[in-house]
């Protein structure tokens, strides 16, 4: 089987809950972008999507969630670049070799004020191990074939990680009343 993600394709390392942050480097060798984090990170997923950064070889990525106040650009944020203006998530990766460090959302949306981040791109241990795996069957639009989805969601299964063709159910109950309180349906 393919690689799912090298987090995963080894087996899932549970994080410690106290983690208190760390910094996220992109893959260059020399003068890498660096990125602050002073909060481990949150709903830490596998994401099948074809908009998050993935490793090479890899179906999947694994972006979790902290609190914009607790990310800071820490080196080298003039290589940064926003990978598509168009998208709700304005994803920020290293203009030399492609790595997207964090995404930012500046739009009225359910998720703003929380910015999407790669945790493996840290050195350090402890970050919140993936929690469950999103929009799994977008693997098949990114040319993975769909005879081959049981095996797929089977591994992740193994891991212990639901899977969900959109977010999990905490997360789409957020999206849900932040909906509804904007249509007044909800106060």
């Amino acid at each position: 089987m393919v690689s799912l993600h090298p987090v995963l394709d080894s087996g899932i390392t549970k994080g410690n809950p106290d983690h208190a942050g760390g910094t996220l480097y992109c893959k260059c060798a020399s003068d890498p972008v660096a990125v602050a984090l002073s909060s481990n990170v949150a709903h830490n997923h596998a994401c099948g999507c074809s908009k998050c950064w993935k490793p090479a070889g890899a179906l999947f990525s694994i972006v979790g969630v902290v609190p914009r106040e607790k990310l800071s650009v820490a080196a080298n944020g003039s290589k940064l670049r926003v990978v598509d203006p168009k998208a709700a998530i304005q994803r920020y990766a290293c203009s030399e070799c492609g790595t997207h460090l964090y995404g930012r959302i500046e739009v009225d949306h359910p998720f703003k004020g929380l910015d999407f981040v790669h945790a493996e791109l840290s050195p350090e241990p402890g970050w919140q191990e993936p929690q469950f795996a999103a929009f799994v069957s977008s693997i098949i639009e990114q040319g993975f074939a769909p005879e081959s989805m049981g095996d797929v969601r089977d591994k992740l299964h193994g891991l212990g990680l639901e899977t969900y063709d959109c977010l999990s159910p905490a997360l789409m109950d957020l999206i849900a009343a932040y909906t509804a309180k904007k249509s007044s349906l909800r106060k």
